[in-house]
This record gives structure tokens, sequence and C-alpha cells, in this order.
């Protein structure tokens, strides 16, 4: 596979994500959504984990690993899910966007780091800036879109937080055996989540929604995941930095023409001021270079 191709099936696959996840949902329920698309992952992770004869340890730093997986696979998934039922979906993609700053604030407290520059301190407050404006905007948006969009913030630092700590552990594992790892200790709780919440099988699964729980458990489950890391290591990391500037404005277009989400001019100047920031905090030091020193 050629890397231009790898590096354009991701942006492709995260850009249709967030509305595949709104879809998904759009009958059976959010949870019968979230949950048939991680049976499926696993399933296929499973399966790709044989055929590739990919090492699945199961010792002890293994299994903390796994479970540090999963609180991304699980929480983080369970909160965006039930957040985008009141939301647009494109928001998801740009509210995600804070990723690697949350990811930066986090190891720095976590894993000890020495130095915060300056450039990354002013790409926090840019992307903060952005987030007061989503957050005005969605005070004018439907009922309850305030507390959808805290539910993807909430998203946004299980899945940081499950980052930081994976590389905390420190193991070596092959990326595929974490997440099949993740997906095995995850699905028992998506299961007995829906048991307890929902509880019975819909009566039927409108098309579009089967067709994205398909295409979310099969691409953004397995495939986008193997096309990232495939990509990774064949280019530098500061160029598959610039997906997470490219799906959110990708994302919002998709849910405006493809679903007749409204996107209000706050909104563009939100995203814009997170892309803003997560220039700055990802390439800034090249134009901000100071070293603020931790006490």
């Amino acid at each position: 596979m050629s890397v231009p191709a790898a590096y354009l099936g991701v942006i492709i696959i995260w850009s249709t994500t967030p509305l595949a996840i709104k879809w998904s949902g759009e009958g059976p329920g959010f949870l019968f959504g979230v949950s048939g698309r991680m049976l499926l992952g696993a399933i296929l992770c499973l399966v790709l984990l044989k055929l590739m004869r990919i090492e699945f340890p199961w010792h002890a730093q293994a299994r903390r690993t796994y479970f540090a997986a999963s609180v991304a696979i699980y929480g983080a998934m369970v909160s965006v899910y039930w957040g985008v039922q009141f939301i647009p979906s494109g928001l998801i993609s740009v509210l995600f966007g804070l990723t690697p700053i949350v990811t930066s604030i986090l190891s720095a407290v976590w894993l000890n780091e020495r130095s915060l520059s300056a450039s990354k301190l002013v790409g926090m407050i840019l992307g903060l800036v952005g987030l007061a404006l989503i957050f005005y905007t969605g005070a004018q948006l439907q009922e309850n879109a305030l507390m959808g969009i805290a539910a993807v913030l909430l998203s946004v630092l299980l899945h940081s937080g499950s980052s930081v700590w994976v590389k905390k552990i420190g193991s070596d594992i092959p990326a595929m055996a974490i997440v099949g790892g993740g997906l095995m200790l995850a699905l028992p709780l998506y299961l007995i989540t829906w048991a307890l919440w929902e509880g019975h099988l819909p009566s039927q699964i409108p098309l579009r929604a089967a067709m994205s729980i398909v295409y979310l458990g099969i691409f953004g489950s397995v495939i986008g995941f193997l096309l990232y890391y495939y990509a990774l290591k064949r280019v530098q990391a500061s160029t598959i930095a610039l997906i997470t500037l490219i799906t959110p404005v990708t994302a919002l277009l998709l849910g405006h023409y493809l679903n007749g989400e409204d996107i209000r001019l706050l909104v563009w100047l939100g995203a814009l001021s997170i892309s803003l920031g997560l220039v700055i905090h990802q390439w800034g030091a090249r134009l901000i270079p100071e070293t603020l020193a931790k006490p």
C-alpha cells in the first residue's frame, strides 16, 4: 500500500466517523449502535491478530495496558455516542481537535515533564477560546446541546488520559494487540450497559443505521487504526498531526451537506481558533522558542 493512499484513507475515515456515529444510533438507540460497532470490531481485530500472527500476551503488564486502553474504547466512546444525540456531528471532530492539547497537559502532570514551552501555552489559550465560542453556540442550539458538548469533552479527556496511561505503563506490546485486548475488556461492559439501559433488541434497524454500524465496526474501529499506524511509521509525526487540522472542516461540511446540519458562524470561528491553537501548539516553537521552566 502506498503511504499517500493510507494517509488519505485516515482522513476519509476520520472525516466520516462523526456522521456515521450519529446515524448509527438513529432508530436502534445509541447504545445498540456503539455495542454493535464494538462487537464487529472485536471479531475483526481478533481474526486479524490470528491471520497476522501477532503476539497477544496476557501477563500482568499486558492486562494493565489493555485496561488502560479500554478506558478510551468504552468510556470515551459511550460519552461521545451519548453526546452526539444533541449536537451536530461535525462538532465531534472539532472538539477532538483539542486532543493533542489535552494530552500535552495530562503528560506534563502524569509523566512529570520538566518544561512547558510558551508556544504550547499560547496554543492552549487559543483552544480554550475556541471552546468558549462553541459552548456559547451550544447555548443557542437545541435543548441539552450544552450537555452534548460536555459529553464529547469528557470523551476527549478519557481518550487522552487513556493514551497517557498506556504510555506510562510502557509495555512493549503490538498496537493491534492493545486494541484487541482493550476491546475484549470493553465489550462485556458494553453488553451489560446496553442490557441495563435498553435491554431489548430493536424491532427494526433502519438501513442507514445498520450500514453505519457495519462501517464503524470495520473501518472506524480497525481499518482506520491500521492505516493510521501504517502511515505514522513512514511519515513524520508533524505530517500526521495535519490530519487533525483537516478533519474538523471536512466533518462539518459532511454534516451540513449530507445531514442538513446548521453550521453557525461562531462554530466556524471556534473551529478556526482550535485549529490555530493546535498549529501553534505543534509547531509554534519555531516562532515562540522560549521555555517556561516548571518550579
